[in-house]
C-alpha cells in the first residue's frame, strides 16, 4: 500500500473516473456470489494465480491479453460488470478506501465524477464502495467453494483451440472447468453437502456458462475480418 493514497474528498473532490480499461482486461476474477448474474454474460472459467498458484475463478472477456470481446458500441461492457472492474483504482485500507493515483481509470476525459459537490459520494463512487464490499466478503467464500470443489475432485483442465477465416490459430491453455461427469459421480452424501452448502447451483451455472465461448470466438473472427472494431 506504500503507493496508494488514502482517499479523500478534499483531497480528491475533482477525481473521476473511467471505465474505459475494461477494454483491456480479457480475464476478470470473480467471487461465488457474482457466478449467477455473470453466467448469463460471459464463460466462467478457473485459472492459476501467478505467485501462488491457487485457483481462482474469472469472467473470460477475451481471447487474448488485452482484448475484451464483450464491449458494445459505446465501448461498455454489454452485461454484467464484475466487481473487479467496478472497483477500478481503489481498494480497501483498514476502514478506509485507497487508491491508486497512477491506474489508467483516473482522470480520463469521459470519467465520472468521485465526489457531489458538497463532498458526499457521488454515484460512481457508491458503486465502487458496493463493488469493494462484495469482494471483501466474497473471496474468503469463493476460497472455500473452490476448496470443496478440489476435496471433490471436481475441476478439469479444458483445452480451447480455435481457427479463424484469415489464417489465425489460437490455444488457450492454462484454463479449468467443472466435471460435472465427476459430479454425477459423487456419492449421495457428497452430493448433498455440496447442496446444502449452496453449491450445485453455482456449480451448474459455471458448467452452463461455456455456451458462450463459441461467441467470443464469432466475435474475435469478425474483428480479425474487419467486420466489427
Amino acid at each position: 500500500m506504500a503507493d496508494m493514497e488514502l482517499l479523500d474528498s478534499a483531497r480528491h473532490g475533482a477525481l473521476r473516473v473511467s471505465a474505459a480499461p475494461d477494454a483491456t482486461r480479457h480475464f476478470v476474477q470473480l467471487v461465488a456470489g457474482e457466478f449467477l448474474a455473470a453466467a448469463l454474460h460471459y464463460p466462467i472459467l478457473f485459472a492459476r494465480h501467478p505467485e501462488t498458484g491457487d485457483l481462482y475463478p474469472g469472467a473470460l472477456m477475451g481471447l487474448v491479453p488485452e482484448e475484451n470481446l464483450c464491449l458494445g458500441p459505446q465501448r461498455t461492457l454489454t452485461g454484467y460488470r464484475p466487481a473487479d472492474l467496478e472497483r477500478q483504482a481503489f481498494y480497501v485500507s483498514g476502514e478506509n478506501i485507497a487508491i491508486d493515483p497512477r491506474h489508467p481509470a483516473l482522470g480520463q476525459p469521459d470519467g465520472a465524477a468521485l465526489f457531489e459537490g458538497d463532498g458526499g459520494a457521488a454515484p460512481a463512487l457508491r458503486r465502487i464502495q458496493n463493488a469493494l464490499r462484495t469482494l471483501h466478503t466474497g473471496l474468503p467464500e469463493t476460497d472455500g467453494f473452490i476448496a470443496r470443489l478440489m476435496a471433490n475432485k471436481l475441476v478439469e483442465p479444458i483445452e480451447l483451440s480455435f481457427q479463424f477465416d484469415n489464417g489465425e490459430s489460437l490455444r488457450l491453455d492454462s484454463l479449468y472447468t467443472i466435471s460435472l461427469d465427476a459430479l454425477h459421480a459423487l456419492s449421495d452424501a457428497a452430493a448433498l453437502t455440496l447442496f446444502r452448502n449452496g453449491d450445485l447451483q453455482l456449480i451448474y451455472a459455471v458448467a452452463a456458462s461455456v455456451r458462450h465461448i463459441p461467441y467470443l470466438a464469432a466475435r474475435r473472427n469478425d474483428r480479425l475480418s474487419g467486420l466489427v472494431q
